[in-house]
């Protein structure tokens, strides 16, 4: 029988397999079995399956008996191994229920902690454990963490009375509250309940359980979790499971702690404990940024120049048991380690553990580490990358040498360096990111609710929080500089202005952050271009030793080969010649051989164009030497071409002597209702045969010279867009031949090249062995072969593919990543019947998709030859590929 509830800890077994499958299990139910089972002190609990989040939600919110059941049995589990009974007003078993996706996502689930407290048990507690103080701070956490969480209230509305009554006292901090105090906020706390819901606090701890398993279930289907899965690439069909396990307590006076710890910098990937702790605390204090914690190791305290003692100093013997769990967790492991850990009156316990979220600079150091440790193979060590982490490194970072108006300093929570205009909320972070602005979040602290506006975000600043603080944790795996704990950073929200180191400011100014060294700056600060040396350089260098596939660049200006060629690409999938011709020096003649009545008109503005054009690719060709350039010919529909405004249209006229009202008339003729599918690609090649005559004829001229000057062959690859069909492409062919005849003459030498096309249409996909009969090259355009295929256009449906990818009608949006079961069906079909006709010929990919990492796996199980990318997307590409093909060994 397959069990749906399985039990950790406490003398359980984990014989079934399926207890430590974290797509069954959750990744934080698999580790906390694992570590119960190799014999770490993890207190005792029980795991409600995904499945089970799975059907609670299709099925209308509700419990089946058998699950029923299987909790009251796993709780007895739990009684039976701490010797205390689950709602027991003299001893009370308490709880927490926490959320465990089989793939983490910090701080967007939900989670309770104290649970099984009421105004009998927190009685009992308070004897039990012979503090008052700590059993009504426990009870209060409770109700306000449970009305948030299960009953839908304001948390400010807890976090203001706290405020007050702490005002009231003259009190700074938490840790001032007496017993009384706490116990005269349960009883606030208790109204607000109240006076909101018009019905008590509830009191059954049995209600209570069942309530927040119920908000956990419900919390895999909230705002924020469903943007987050959107961001990083999570299903929204696996569910979360639900963790239950006995509480252990950090807030238990002075000898008792809480802390969050990585077995390496996350930052930087140094092999240094890296983590901080609170005295007399819970863990959401820690990582809610309610307080500001301690370093967790003498070093970081005295690097930090920080007075309050670390762990290593306050605690040292739970500390020496510590630093022995981090080095058994991660030899176990094989990877760095995210540990939640509590210390209650000396006594250590592990609540977490799991593979730690990290900087793309310190997973490099890590990966290469770890190899050069033994720890890990290097083909382990190439997987463990997320290729699009890499973005993080290949951006500019802080000019060293600029002048810094620094306002103030904050923790250095996630690297990088970002300038914006400051917003202070995520709504306007998103809104403002929308119409092209860079902005800096500025927050007293973050929550799941602000993701969507960290995401927008180039940067985050918090004034409350450390290192390992929900803005913290999210700015790492999304690459986003953040600076948190600004103690000088003071927030209206009323007036929408900060100050912060005496300076006034309002939202729109624009600041610098930098989250290396925590500094907040004024305005915007200079950036200098990356290195790409040290760990990036060995990755690359591993990733190049097991890939297959080449990877080429789409490009067509110098900066941006050159930018390639500094990346590694290994020639150009991609060069648009129609990015050459808006130019400002030429757009005048371009415009003058569109709106020209005849063909000799038309030769005569392309003769303006022919030195332009040859000069474009004697760059090109020079930058590329010894490498592949494909050209694609003239692609859009002519008409984009064109002025729009009165005065465009007056000064063309000034330019090329042509009256105002004739050339409006002759762009009314190339008017289009539906340009995408119109006169455009090859269809312009056919009709226009003199302008794919004039770019050959460039092209031929220019690689003639620079093979000539340089004494290297250039091989170009000219390529005709929107083939449908052979005949198309045999009559271009036949015009490019004819033309390298020409040239090849009037220069008396002569060069190799190649005719292909790209499959951008169904119909040349399904046709692709006849074109192969001509073509010795096919590049799948993928960005013209999804719209046709789905029938989507890329400018108009971003409107509504979020919606299409949270109902599951697209697991990705198909503009990103490939849509394989459709488009790629095609792909492959064409490669196959390309390579059926012709045996040696290239295939290779060159649309957005050529640098999304799934989307290179499938060209890898397709057998292309290589991929194109974006300047910037070329490592990727390269890690990617190596990735698909150590993914198929």
């Amino acid at each position: 029988m397959t069990a749906y509830v399985f039990t950790f800890g406490g003398n359980a077994r984990h014989d079934d397999p399926r207890s430590r499958d974290k797509t069954v299990v959750g990744g934080k139910g698999a580790n906390l079995a694992e570590m119960a089972s190799i014999g770490l002190p993890v207190p005792p609990g029980f795991t409600i399956t995904t499945e089970e989040c799975v059907r609670y939600l299709a099925e209308g919110a509700n419990f089946s008996d058998v699950l029923r059941a299987d909790v009251a049995q796993a709780l007895a589990h739990i009684e039976a191994a701490v010797g205390k009974k689950f709602g027991d007003p003299a001893d009370p078993l308490l709880v927490s229920v926490r959320s465990g996706a089989r793939i983490s996502m910090p701080g967007m689930m939900d989670t309770v902690l104290n649970l099984g407290l009421n105004d009998q048990t927190v009685q009992g507690l308070a004897k039990t454990s012979g503090d008052a103080r700590f059993a009504w701070d426990s009870y209060r956490r409770f109700i306000q963490m449970y009305s948030d969480v299960v009953l839908g209230l304001d948390h400010h509305l807890f976090e203001d009375a706290l405020e007050i009554i702490k005002e009231d006292n003259g009190f700074y901090t938490d840790v001032e509250m007496t017993a009384e105090h706490w116990q005269t906020l349960v009883a606030q706390y208790a109204q607000i309940v109240e006076r909101a819901l018009g019905k008590p606090f509830p009191q059954d701890p049995a209600e209570q359980m069942w309530g927040a398993i119920a908000a956990v279930f419900d919390s895999w289907d909230s705002e924020r979790a469903k943007v987050y899965r959107r961001i990083n690439d999570i299903s929204g069909h696996w569910g979360t499971a639900v963790n239950v396990q006995a509480m252990v307590f950090g807030n238990m006076g002075d000898t008792s702690a809480t802390g969050v710890a990585f077995t390496r910098d996350p930052a930087t990937g140094e092999k240094a404990y890296y983590g901080e702790w609170l005295v007399n605390a819970q863990g959401e204090d820690v990582v809610a940024g309610i307080r500001t914690p301690q370093y967790l190791t003498r070093r970081a305290r005295e690097a930090a120049n920080a007075k309050p003692l670390s762990m290593e100093e306050a605690m040292p013997e739970a500390y020496a048991e510590l630093a022995q769990v981090f080095e058994l967790l991660e030899r176990h492991y094989t990877d760095m380690q995210d540990i939640e850990f509590t210390v209650e009156r000396g006594k250590l316990f592990m609540l977490q553990t799991r593979a730690g979220k990290r900087t793309a600079k310190a997973a490099l150091k890590m990966a290469v580490d770890m190899a050069g440790e033994g720890l890990i193979s290097e083909a382990t060590a190439i997987r463990r990358i997320d290729p699009m982490a890499l973005d993080q490194l290949l951006h500019p970072t802080l000019d060293p040498t600029a002048a810094r108006d620094v306002l103030g300093k904050g923790l250095p929570a996630s690297p990088g360096a970002a300038s914006g205009a400051i917003v202070l909320d995520a709504d306007t972070a998103e809104k403002f990111a929308v119409r092209g602005d860079s902005v800096i979040l500025v927050r007293v602290e973050t929550s799941p609710e602000d993701i969507h506006g960290m995401h927008a975000a180039k940067g985050i600043l918090t004034a409350r929080g450390g290192m390992t603080s929900h803005a913290a944790v999210v700015a790492r795996g999304m690459g986003r500089p953040c600076v948190s704990g600004a103690a000088g950073l003071a927030i209206d929200m009323a007036a929408r202005t900060l100050t912060i180191g005496g300076r006034a400011l309002k939202e729109g100014d624009v600041i610098t952050l930098d989250g290396t060294t925590g500094e907040i700056m004024a305005g915007e600060v200079p950036t200098i271009e990356p290195e790409l040396v040290g760990d990036f350089a060995t990755i690359m260098e591993w990733a190049d030793r097991h890939r297959r596939m080449k990877v080429r660049t789409n490009a067509e200006t110098p900066a941006d080969c050159r930018m390639a060629r500094q990346f590694g690409a290994e020639g150009i999938g991609l060069c648009r010649t129609e990015h050459m011709f808006f130019d400002a020096g030429r757009i005048s003649a371009v415009r003058e051989m569109i709106l020209a009545e005849d063909e000799d008109a038309r030769r005569a503005a392309l003769a303006k164009l022919l030195p332009e054009q040859r000069r474009d690719f004697h760059e090109i060709f020079e930058i590329m030497t010894g490498l592949p350039v494909t050209i694609r010919l003239l692609d859009p529909p002519l008409h984009e071409f064109l002025p729009h405004a009165d005065e465009d249209f007056a000064d063309l006229s000034d330019t090329i002597g042509i009256g105002v009202a004739t050339l409006k008339r002759r762009a009314e003729e190339l008017h289009e209702f539906n340009p995408m599918l119109g006169h455009r690609g090859c269809r312009l090649g056919i009709t226009f045969p003199e302008i794919y005559e004039m770019q050959t004829r460039a092209i031929f001229e220019a690689a003639g010279d620079v093979a000539a000057a340089l004494g290297e062959a250039i091989v170009p690859e000219i390529m005709v867009p929107l083939v449908a069909t052979r005949r198309e492409l045999e009559i271009l062919k036949a015009l490019i031949d004819r033309t390298a005849a020409k040239v090849f003459a009037e220069k008396g030498r002569t060069l190799d090249y190649l005719v292909g096309t790209m499959i951008e249409l169904p119909r040349a996909a399904l046709m692709a062995g006849e074109i192969a009969e001509v073509g010795e090259f096919f590049s799948f355009g993928t960005n013209d072969l999804t719209q046709t295929t789905l029938g989507l256009s890329r400018d108009d449906s971003a409107r509504f593919l979020g919606v299409y990818v949270d109902q599951g009608i697209f697991a990705r949006d198909p503009f990103v990543s490939l849509d394989i079961d459709g488009v790629g069906q095609l792909v492959a079909l064409a490669a196959g019947r390309g390579r059926e006709t012709r045996r040696d010929i290239k295939l290779g990919i060159c649309g957005e998709h050529g640098g999304d990492p799934a989307s290179i796996a499938f060209c890898e199980q397709t057998g292309l030859d290589y991929v194109s990318a974006s300047p910037y997307r070329v490592p990727i590409a390269k890690l990617a590929a190596a990735q698909a093909v150590l993914g198929m060994a």
